[in-house]
């Protein structure tokens, strides 16, 4: 009887010790109190390209010039005015007209 009750917690105290090791096994750098990582982004969303029609009008595509601020266009037309000899007091009246075309 002996014999057979220390099989028994032998057996016992094995199938005790081989389901807790599992749950002492952690990751390298892991910590049992870590929330589980995310969930991976979705995949991009491949687009097929339009295809040119031979048959179909082309499309001019229209760019426009960005333009120049007032301050940069009197600048300029001032020294325009300068360039051509205009006289000092002259030169406000002929850059407003010249910032103004």
């Amino acid at each position: 009887m002996k014999r057979l009750s220390i099989f028994i917690c032998a057996v016992t105290l094995v199938l005790v010790a081989a389901n807790a090791a599992p749950a002492q096994m952690l990751l390298p750098g892991g910590s049992q109190f870590n929330p589980p990582p995310p969930a991976p982004p979705p995949p991009p969303r491949i687009e097929v390209p339009a295809i040119p029609q031979l048959d179909a009008p082309p499309r001019q595509t229209v760019q426009s010039v960005p333009q120049r601020s007032f301050g940069d266009r009197i600048n300029d037309c001032l020294d325009e005015a300068a360039a051509a000899g205009v006289r000092p007091s002259r030169r406000a009246a002929y850059s407003r007209a010249c910032a103004n075309r």
